[in-house]
């Protein structure tokens, strides 16, 4: 694709960044099918294609962009279908990104939107102040019906991922402390604590340090650690993922010599692992399930030939590439893995994308809700907390993290959600 952006835009190394992802792309229509807005609403302008042209369009012009061009941009979910289809190599998260932070400094958005989104980037990126809102979230859940047909979406979806129990609300510093590693100690690696995953989920990180520590690797949770600056930057909000980020190099660089920065979360370890497009500096980033399986699994006491559909996370499988790794490490933990037909397509969650566009995250989430269903399955095994959020309302089956069941099956307790 042509571009014309002048020697001064070119000057800008992330104009010049994204000129030469612009010029990758060859028209071919690869990403069409695989992207979940376009499949869809079968609109060129809401598939990665289409939007291409657009951000060409928008960051060769300068200045404020087209209303037209914020909404399709808005759209997207950074999914990354795209790339792993794309057979140019088009750098499509560079181009997003980019787009996002244009539009956050040229657009003025209604005045509704704009405090949605300042209240999202300040809740949800600081655990102490989402465990407030999700308990007045669970006050207020009664009134979910009603906000929607006052058209109030937003408001009501993020009702509507409140979980439903008290037992993601937990006091400050619950969780397992990490503890020494079984001897002989093979490695020593940082657990990134997250926002969101130890206020809903906390039992996440108590099955990762038991598995971790079992393996014979030493756990730090690294103090002054905070956000790993992923929603931040989706929100194109560029400047401030930029600060969490270099907050989290210092705090992890006071840690001491590790071997690895693991993640529970696989769209906090996408954003890790584009720390140095970032900020300049690569970290030894992995998700838990790919460095489990790197280490090896610990003996396996009681295969239970359970039933487990494997969803896997768009930040897992697009944004890192890491596929076949967890539904092996499932199988060889004895579990009957099944895979989820459209396994490809996002579950709506992206984010807080189910937040800010609730009607196509709705689509989507039905639509998965009901390939996982197709497998019978008795339990649903997802490696991001906003996939597990975002499908556990509508699903039978419960739905836990990978690391849980690996937990299980090597010595740790039987899932709290496998008893509901």
């Amino acid at each position: 694709m042509r571009t014309s952006f002048t020697p001064e835009q070119l000057a800008d190394p992330e104009t010049a960044a994204s000129a030469a992802a612009i010029r990758k792309c060859v028209h071919c229509g690869f990403c069409t099918a695989t992207c979940p807005t376009y499949v869809l609403l079968g609109d060129e302008r809401d598939s990665p294609r289409g939007r291409i042209e657009l951000i060409k369009a928008m960051l060769e012009d300068g200045g404020p962009p087209p209303a037209s061009t914020v909404t399709h941009v808005d759209r997207c979910l950074s999914c990354l279908a795209c790339t792993t289809t794309c057979p140019s190599g088009v750098d499509y998260a560079q181009l997003i990104d980019h787009a996002r932070t244009h539009i956050e400094t040229h657009h003025v958005r209604p005045l509704p939107e704009r405090i949605l989104r300042a209240v999202l980037a300040g809740v949800m990126t600081r655990p102490g102040r989402l465990r407030i809102a999700l308990g007045l979230g669970r006050i207020a859940r009664p009134l979910e019906p009603l906000l929607r047909r006052l058209g109030l979406k937003p408001l009501a979806a993020m009702l509507g991922l409140v979980p439903k129990s008290r037992a993601g609300v937990t006091a400050p510093g619950h969780g397992a402390a990490p503890t020494g590693a079984a001897q002989p100690v093979r490695g020593r690696v940082i657990l990134l604590q997250g926002c969101v995953e130890p206020v809903m989920a906390p039992e996440i990180r108590e099955a990762a340090i038991r598995l971790l520590n079992r393996a014979g690797i030493d756990v730090v949770l690294a103090e002054g650690e905070g956000c790993c600056g992923a929603l931040s930057e989706h929100l194109g909000r560029a400047a401030e993922a930029k600060a969490m980020a270099n907050a989290n190099l210092a705090a992890w660089a006071r840690a001491g010599t590790i071997d690895a920065i693991i993640t529970t979360a696989a769209g906090c370890g996408t954003m890790l692992k584009s720390y140095q497009q970032l900020v300049g500096e690569a970290v030894p980033a992995k998700d838990i399930l790919e460095f489990i399986g790197e280490v090896g699994l610990p003996p396996v006491l009681a295969p239970s030939g359970l039933v487990v559909a494997y969803h896997a996370a768009c930040s897992l499988q697009h944004g890192q590439q890491i596929k076949t790794g967890p539904p092996a490490l499932l199988g060889a933990a004895g579990f009957e893995v099944r895979t989820v037909p459209e396994g490809h397509i996002c579950c709506g969650s992206a984010g807080v994308y189910n937040i800010l566009q609730p009607d196509l995250a709705t689509q989507l989430r039905d639509r998965k809700a009901a390939n996982i269903n197709r497998t019978g399955a008795v339990v649903v095994a997802a490696g991001n907390i906003g996939c597990i959020a975002q499908l556990a309302p509508v699903l039978d089956a419960p739905v836990v993290h990978p690391v849980e069941l690996l937990d299980w099956a090597t010595g740790g307790p039987k899932p709290a959600r496998l008893g509901l």
